[in-house]
């Protein structure tokens, strides 16, 4: 019997087809692990020498102040920055009016096209060169809040046409103004569907701030290269350096997860009922 209305269940013979694969992918995942460590332990990177920086309490003050502190400050600004950003830029897209509307289009199609480290690298050299009045570390939260804020504007505008189109008519029928039509009626309800992507480009921001070491900007790629240049341990340097981008990004996932089931609580599957199957038991037929 159909589960879905897209497609068919698998049968006994797909589901354990599936397993092989499954079987098949971990056996390859768990090879390739077991090669790298073995590669390591070939080239002499898995010596205690070229760790022992990561298990030193001042070289683990140094990287969590220093390094994850300030790659975290640097995201927060971003994040809350770029979603103020998107959230004007995308409502003036969809403005009546066409100064409104065309200069905001333009702004948001300028930044969503310029790569993120050309805008660090402007920005840099426009703000901080010199006497300029701003730090590498504003330098980088001005560029990921134009980037990111562009691709949210983008976000929210998708996510407000996304609304079914009855809801802002039934709005306007019993006379809301636009403005009350569209915090009140439209963004609540797209908020729903925005939030995936919102989340994604959070997690974007935080990773992007590791461009900030090509302009000097502090953070956990700055940090790495004392460390690598006075243990010459590139390779044990570069994997903790990843593994903490991959813990705060799973973590700063996890909190993002949290607050979505709070505000828009669990999603759930689109009930289709006039696609389901025909009524059985004591259905009159007509």
């Amino acid at each position: 019997m159909s589960s879905s209305v897209l497609f068919d269940a698998p049968g006994p013979k797909t589901v354990a087809r599936h397993r092989i694969y499954t079987v098949v992918s971990v056996v390859v995942l768990v090879a390739m692990v077991a090669y790298a460590i073995w590669a390591l332990y070939d080239a002499g990177q898995l010596e205690y020498e070229l760790w022992e920086p990561f298990v030193t309490p001042d070289y683990i003050e140094y990287i969590l102040v220093d390094g994850l502190l300030q790659t975290l400050k640097m995201a927060f600004f971003s994040i809350i920055f770029a979603v103020v950003f998107g959230l004007v830029f995308g409502v003036a897209k969809l403005s009546d009016h066409g100064w409104v509307r065309w200069p905001a289009w333009l702004v948001v199609e300028f930044f969503r096209a310029v790569p993120v480290l050309l805008l660090m690298v402007f920005t840099f050299f426009l703000l901080a060169i010199g006497n300029g009045p701003l730090t590498s570390f504003w330098c980088v939260v001005i560029a990921l809040t134009l980037y990111n804020g562009s691709v949210l504007a983008e976000v929210f505008r998708a996510g407000i046409n996304a609304v079914p189109r009855g809801q802002a008519e039934a709005a306007y029928a019993i006379g809301m103004r636009k403005s009350q039509v569209m915090t009140s009626v439209l963004l609540p309800q797209a908020v729903k569907i925005m939030l995936p992507a919102i989340i994604s480009q959070m997690v974007v921001a935080l990773k992007d701030t590791s461009l900030g070491y090509y302009i000097l900007a502090p953070g956990l790629t700055a940090v790495a290269k004392p460390i690598y240049l006075e243990f010459g341990n590139q390779v044990p340097t570069a994997i903790v350096i990843t593994g903490i981008y991959v813990a705060v990004n799973l973590v700063l996932t996890w909190i993002a997860t949290i607050v979505q089931k709070r505000l828009v609580g669990e999603k759930k599957v689109l009930d289709v009922p006039m696609v389901g199957p025909a009524p059985s038991g004591n259905a009159t037929a007509l």
